[in-house]
């Protein structure tokens, strides 16, 4: 049997964003990030990140910068107590035509294949439409984390203010059937 994921944006979700992080040192995870993840991780979740990052492809950021801020912002979580089961990171620039840019759900389906994850039992949850885009598209459960006030325009199944949140609307279904 296969096996659920919470996908999740990198950048504006899990840590604040940064523009297009060079520097480790400016990876900072997000209040409730963390107690979310472990929770849902303890639950049987399997936690992959699925993120643009687009200043590789357009020479802002050196592959070696965004490998640093990559490992950087596993080993943080990590030292918190949240293991990223898997990595899935789009480097093009919105014009070089990729397959892989969300709102494709390439990066998605790579992930199912290799980790052996259930996509229609999964969740997306994302700080931008484009992330609730991609979920859709997926077949997952979306969920907008509009920490900042109105979201704007989106098709997400919820809309959460906070990662409890998040894990609130994650578990729901699973409180009523206990």
């Amino acid at each position: 049997m296969a096996r659920r994921a919470v996908f999740v944006d990198r950048d504006g979700t899990v840590i604040w964003d940064a523009g297009y992080p060079r520097d480790p040192a400016d990876v900072a995870v997000i209040p409730g990030a963390v107690d979310a993840l472990a929770e849902l991780a303890r639950r049987g979740f399997a936690v992959v990140v699925v993120s643009n990052q687009s200043g590789i492809g357009r020479g802002l950021v050196t592959p070696e910068q965004a490998d640093a801020v990559h490992d950087r912002f596993v080993a943080v979580l990590q030292d918190l107590g949240v293991r990223i089961d898997g990595a899935y990171y789009c480097p093009h620039a919105p014009d070089e035509g990729c397959s892989c840019r969300k709102p494709s759900p390439e990066l998605v389906f790579r992930a199912a294949e290799d980790l052996g994850l259930d996509v229609a039992a999964s969740f997306m949850v994302g700080d931008k439409p484009v992330d609730v885009e991609t979920g859709g598209r997926a077949g997952c459960t979306t969920i907008l984390l509009a920490l900042r006030g109105d979201p704007g325009s989106h098709d997400a199944d919820h809309v959460a203010r906070s990662w409890e949140d998040v894990t609130a609307a994650i578990l729901r279904p699973e409180v009523g059937a206990a």
